[in-house]
């Protein structure tokens, strides 16, 4: 058994390599969040052909096992101290790799308190288990009783980052005994406090457009009301809760976004919210991959349908219910002209009719402020008021969001993930006047269908005077239907990253140009 001070040696050593891991875990703590802390889906995303993290987790192993191999072998004439050299050296490299990867990540990691009990937790599983190796090693080497076996006894702990992903996913299903009770009652305490305000709650659900749809009305209605929205995409419990309870529930109309990935999500939300007025902007084939089916989808969406007393009816969500306002029967937008710098169109709403011109762009754009016009409507709005507040709305960010950079045109489109909005997108593009130039990793979460639908855009892509794909397997289906749609090969890049796709543009865009940024992947993907 090792004595007093070799076990001090295994525990300082644990201490200092465990720190070092925790730190080059951060790509994965990132992961974790963007798949809102689920472990399965997060390690299937580890799991996955072609992952560059993975690779480079195990790169760093095999560079840590020889780094302290080759240090311990050539300072063996130093006996047990040799394996300092090893330890610095897995200290360094560990540093090195985290310097290297700090911004690996598109999505950044956000510091929350959860995140930092996740990584305590991980650091502390990560102590322990080095230091069981420790104590193992230590032990193997008194058994083998041969000088070399000393100046090598840390090089196998260089193992451990190729073993790494599964430490933050053990931490995460422990840490979820506490998390779990603490986020019920976070969600509990938002429940009661909206049950508490006399405002009336509006739940906004779809496969596209909640956000715009919230943002429009949010604008329109605060011009008569005092009006509180939930913030950017928060739209799962927690996120809801995390808004009610730091901001209160202090207002005369409280809009939510809901949004939802598995069945019973929506169920949920308007158990928490209990929305007296509910608007599902429409139904697509949007998270087909987790949902199965469009039916799937369209019972999900239904549920806000069932559950609040008045509700607005895009066009593809008509059917939910025989009385409700849906578009085209008793609201919707007409003789849409889109444009790279405006969209034109008549708004009719309660049988009135006005011709308005909004800076937001796209033909989705003027179906989504028709949805909100028809939400305000109902809340007491005129029509009047409303179409006063059309001119004025300001676009959602990162939704065919239009601004300029040394003369190019640049239509940020990055948050799109539907196909319906990226044929409005490119619609949009081809009404510039320049050269046109898309970039563009494909569509998502279409289960079954994904590969037609990016067959289908890369079709739509053709004519454009150059379209940069960015990826590797998932883009292959859009250059599949870029080519078989006649489009012109030299005018097809394809680069790893988005990084990379950006430095392509720096020697190629002029004045003049414009550039459509459609759907920028998070991480996970």
């Amino acid at each position: 058994m090792p004595n007093t001070i070799e076990l001090l040696i295994v525990a300082a050593q644990a201490v200092a390599f465990a720190a070092m891991l925790t730190g080059c875990s951060l790509p994965l703590f990132g992961i974790l969040q963007q798949e809102n802390y689920g472990s399965g889906a997060s390690l299937g995303w580890y799991m996955k052909k072609k992952n560059m993290l993975r690779r480079r987790y195990r790169l760093l192993a095999l560079c840590l096992v020889l780094a302290a191999a080759l240090l311990g072998l050539c300072f063996a004439f130093l006996g047990a101290y040799a394996q300092l050299f090893g330890a610095v050296a897995y200290v360094g490299l560990c540093a090195l790799f985290m310097f290297s990867f700090r911004r690996a990540l598109k999505v950044p990691v956000e510091p929350t308190k959860r995140l930092i009990r996740l990584m305590v937790c991980t650091c502390l599983l990560l102590f322990a288990a080095l230091f069981g190796a420790g104590i193992g090693l230590v032990c193997a080497v008194k058994a083998i009783a041969r000088p070399w076996a000393e100046v090598l006894r840390i090089a196998p702990l260089g193992i451990f980052p190729a073993l790494l992903f599964l430490f933050p996913a053990a931490a995460n299903c422990i840490m979820k005994i506490y998390e779990v009770p603490r986020a019920r009652y976070f969600v509990k305490k938002a429940q009661r406090t909206l049950a508490e305000s006399g405002c009336i709650k509006v739940g906004i659900t779809g496969s596209f457009g909640k956000t715009s749809v919230k943002a429009f009305a949010a604008q329109m209605l605060s011009r008569k009301f005092n009006v509180k929205a939930t913030p950017a995409s928060y739209n799962t419990p927690l996120g809801i809760a995390k808004f009610v309870n730091e901001e209160g529930c202090d207002c005369d109309i409280f809009l939510a976004e809901m949004g939802a990935r598995h069945t019973g999500d929506i169920r949920e939300l308007c158990a928490m919210v209990r929305p007296s007025v509910g608007v599902v902007t429409g139904v697509c084939a949007q998270h087909l991959e987790t949902f199965k089916s469009v039916e799937n989808i369209r019972r999900e969406k239904g549920e806000l349908a069932r559950a609040a007393e008045k509700v607005i009816l895009g066009e593809t969500a008509r059917d939910m219910r025989e009385d409700a306002l849906c578009e085209g029967r008793d609201f919707g937008a007409e003789n849409v002209e889109t444009g790279c710098e405006k969209t034109k169109f008549t708004l009719f709403l309660g049988g009135e009719r006005a011709d308005v011109e909004t800076a937001v762009l796209g033909r989705h754009a003027a179906e989504d402020i028709a949805l909100a016009a028809a939400l305000c409507f109902s809340l007491g709005m005129t029509f009047e008021e409303i179409a006063a507040a059309v001119p004025t709305l300001t676009p959602v960010p990162h939704r065919l969001e239009r601004s300029e950079s040394g003369g190019v045109t640049i239509l940020d489109d990055a948050y799109n993930g539907n196909p319906l909005g990226a044929k409005n997108a490119v619609e949009v593009l081809r009404t510039a006047a320049g050269r046109k130039i898309v970039v563009t990793p494909g569509l998502v979460e279409l289960g079954e269908i994904e590969e037609n639908v990016n067959e289908d855009l890369g079709h739509a892509l053709v004519g454009l005077d150059l379209v940069v794909l960015v990826g590797e397997t998932r883009v292959l289906a859009v250059r599949n239907g870029f080519v078989d749609g006649g489009g012109d090969e030299e005018k097809l890049k394809t680069v790893s990253t988005l990084s990379a796709a950006q430095e392509l543009l720096k020697n190629f865009l002029r004045a003049g140009d414009t550039v459509l940024f459609l759907n920028d992947l998070p991480d996970k993907y």
